[in-house]
């Protein structure tokens, strides 16, 4: 009903003089009181049905509907009488009742299908029983891999161990960081860098981590480790630089990932010719080019040295670099570089050093490159681990059994180990060790 039509029903009611508008003859008092009586009173008892007419008689027709354009008459009620429509006045405070009984106002109106009315609670006979709840499955235990590492058992984390009786000076996680330049903040080193990679017939995995002594002073990772694939398809090389100076060398990182640097770039402008010398066997031509290229890589740090105004030492790093081919075809597998650093192999569970150090009976050379240029190019065979590791991983390999016999226990499993598992082992603590650690292992299939 429309607000004006409430105003005019409401100015009727007590006959205001200046009422509107006639209102709506469907919209009376009298509509209202027998629309409020028939809601609030019981529906009135159902009509038997009709009978059945006899033969040759016919069906009376039904009543004829009021014509709802045509407003009822009324004659006042006698106290105690029924309304016209059949309301009784004196029900009008009953309760209501269940709208989903048939009757004008409730849900039963025409073909519409009502559910039998039930209390709360009280079960439905057509209603099936409440099934039981389904047992929930028992999860199958997750079978563990065979080819898991050694290094890191199924649900347990890789975790940083020393080995021997007595464990390192520092503790084995970082400490302070450096302190950095806010002019200069191009310069910061992370704590740790991870590499890796699948080409051909082999897996790499590199890290670089800072040494125990450096997190504990909070000096900067003075390693540095450079990983690139130079070109496309077989033709392509992967290069695995590493280098790392003396600590007390103020120079020393800067020098490290300068040689680094130097070294990839020329490599990466002579990949081609690189790449056909390897998969030929042209071993002689391989070794003098990278020679040249490593020796005018100390002679550009010689000369940043004297501009920066340091001495020679002072700006030098030891360089290791790796060449593999990505054709899996090729199995040469090419190293070199010089000062300090080691190249090992491991083949049937056995360690071999591939390049002897020094003779510690000699003095150690100052420049790195006085250290004598070291090239070496080996066939790999199935089965094979070699790893390329700068000073701070290579002296304990030589130096002391433990690190090689763990490590070989590691590696044993046919497959590498994952980038965090790789990281736990290059991490394996000795006291009287805690250099800068960077290493490069490659699983030969």
């Amino acid at each position: 009903m429309s607000q004006q039509g409430a105003d005019d029903w409401w100015q009727k009611l007590y006959e205001d003089p200046d009422a509107g508008p006639e209102a709506d003859p469907g919209d009376t008092l009298d509509h209202r009181f027998r629309s409020a009586a028939v809601v609030v009173t019981d529906p009135p008892p159902a009509r038997p049905p009709d009978p059945a007419p006899l033969p040759g008689q016919r069906r009376s027709a039904p009543a004829q509907a009021p014509d709802p354009k045509v407003p009822p008459t009324r004659r006042p009620a006698a106290p105690g009488a029924a309304s016209p429509d059949g309301a009784d006045p004196a029900a009008a405070p009953a309760p209501p009742s269940d709208p989903r009984q048939a009757g004008p106002t409730g849900y039963a109106l025409g073909d519409v299908q009502v559910p039998p009315v039930r209390q709360w609670g009280t079960p439905h006979a057509e209603d099936p029983p409440p099934a039981a709840p389904a047992p929930e499955p028992t999860p199958a235990p997750t079978p563990t891999p065979a080819s898991a590492p050694a290094s890191a058992p199924a649900g347990r984390r890789p975790e940083v161990r020393h080995l021997g009786d007595r464990a390192p000076t520092y503790a084995a996680e970082p400490g302070s960081l450096p302190v950095a330049d806010p002019a200069d903040l191009d310069r910061l080193v992370p704590d740790t860098v991870l590499e890796g990679a699948r080409h051909g017939t082999y897996t790499l995995r590199a890290a670089s981590v800072r040494g125990d002594s450096a997190r504990y002073r909070g000096e900067a990772r003075r390693d540095f480790l450079l990983t690139a694939r130079f070109g496309t398809g077989d033709d392509a090389l992967v290069l695995v630089a590493l280098a790392g100076g003396d600590r007390a060398a103020p120079g020393a990182r800067e020098a490290a990932a300068e040689m680094c640097h130097r070294v990839a770039s020329a490599i990466g402008r002579s990949q081609e010719r690189l790449a056909a010398d390897i998969r030929s066997g042209r071993r002689d031509a391989l070794r003098s080019g990278l020679q040249r290229l490593t020796d005018r890589g100390y002679g550009q740090l010689r000369a940043r040295a004297a501009e920066l105004g340091l001495a020679e030492e002072d700006y030098t790093a030891g360089l290791r670099g790796l060449l593999l081919p990505v054709d899996p075809e090729c199995k040469t597998r090419v190293c070199f570089g010089t000062g300090a650093g080691g190249l090992f192999r491991l083949r049937a569970g056995q360690w071999q050093d591939l390049e002897p150090g020094p003779d510690p009976r000699e003095p150690a050379a100052e420049d790195p490159a006085a250290g004598g240029f070291r090239f070496r190019a080996s066939v790999a065979r199935p089965g094979d681990t070699l790893l390329l590791c700068s000073g701070g991983l290579a002296d304990p390999m030589r130096e002391d059994a433990l690190l090689p016999k763990a490590l070989a226990a590691r590696w044993a499993e046919p497959e590498p180990p994952g980038l965090a598992a790789f990281l736990a082992d290059t991490q394996l603590r000795l006291k009287g060790y805690a250099d800068d650690r960077t290493a490069a292992a490659v699983w030969e299939a």
